[in-house]
């Protein structure tokens, strides 16, 4: 009986200090949704309202006269609206632009992993850093060459050399995390389908990539969002609506004496509404690739 009595105190400290804990994850947890969720809210709200409400102080959360006619001029406006119109042309430059470059790097990219996967020669090590080094490079660096590049074969404004640029950076970045995925396949399915009769295409074709099948969604959804924020090329080789993406369309509501708030939240927050989507859809894709390519095997 003195024993147990003895660590009852023992046992009531230890709940308190595991309440405790969980209290803090918990309070931890709130405030960190409400810093992520906060500025996704505040575009929603200045999106509805009036301009003469978003420069109102202190800011209002909750606007007295709320209105879509911003959402519904970007997406349905009228014809002759040169604004509407210029965000219609660029949202769908960059769904065929991000598209596009999604599609060849996934499939060129897939292919350079398997190799660096399961082909071990002389330097295949150091030319997967080689590879990545050409993806951290700052686009600064390189805006130069590039332009020039582009300009000498007369592709400058047109969606062809924004998917040849971003395929370029994109590409190593899919060779990098789908290399490490294909490592932590066992190689004795390869094998097994090399013994019967497939070739190393072959193999990667029926075996592999559909037991990577939640790696290759998880790399392709991270490979579309990010060449849908690329901004900063597209500014620079783009310069008519036939060719400029969201990003440089939603710039071009700042104005030099003057900036429609509203316009941009409106831009902003259709521009954000894709890769919500796709994160919701495939979010079971994304977390089980994701950490399926983490663990070696």
């Amino acid at each position: 009986m003195t024993a147990v009595a003895a660590a009852r105190p023992h046992r009531r400290k230890w709940s308190f200090r595991a309440a405790a804990l969980r209290a803090g994850l918990y309070v931890a947890m709130v405030v960190t949704l409400i810093c992520i969720l906060a500025p996704f809210l505040w575009l929603v709200i200045s999106s509805i309202s009036s301009q003469a409400d978003l420069i109102t102080i202190p800011l209002q959360w909750i606007p007295p006269h709320p209105s879509l006619s911003r959402l519904a001029a970007l997406t349905f406006g009228s014809t002759t609206d040169s604004s509407a119109l210029g965000f219609r042309a660029a949202l769908g430059n960059s769904l065929v632009v991000v598209g596009s470059t999604t599609v060849i790097a996934m499939v060129t990219g897939t292919v350079a992993a398997y190799a660096f996967a399961r082909l071990h020669f002389w330097g295949s090590n150091r030319l997967v850093y080689v590879f990545l080094a050409t993806y951290m490079l700052p686009p600064i660096a390189l805006i130069l060459p590039v332009y020039e590049f582009l300009s000498s074969i007369g592709l400058l404004d047109t969606r062809i050399a924004l998917i040849a640029v971003y395929s370029g950076f994109v590409t190593p970045f899919v060779v990098w995390l789908m290399r490490g995925y294909f490592e932590g396949i066992s190689s004795d399915l390869d094998d097994a389908a090399r013994v019967d009769g497939c070739s190393r295409l072959g193999a990667l074709w029926r075996v592999i990539l559909p037991v990577s099948l939640p790696g290759l969604f998880s790399t392709a959804v991270l490979a579309f969002l990010l060449c849908w924020d690329e901004f900063f090329y597209a500014l620079i080789l783009t310069q008519t609506s036939a060719s400029q993406t969201l990003p440089v369309a939603i710039n071009d509501f700042i104005g030099r004496h003057s900036t429609d708030f509203g316009m941009l939240a409106a831009g902003g927050l259709i521009a954000a509404l894709p890769p919500v989507i796709i994160a919701f859809v495939c979010q079971r894709y994304i977390v089980s690739g994701l950490t399926a390519g983490s663990v070696k095997g």
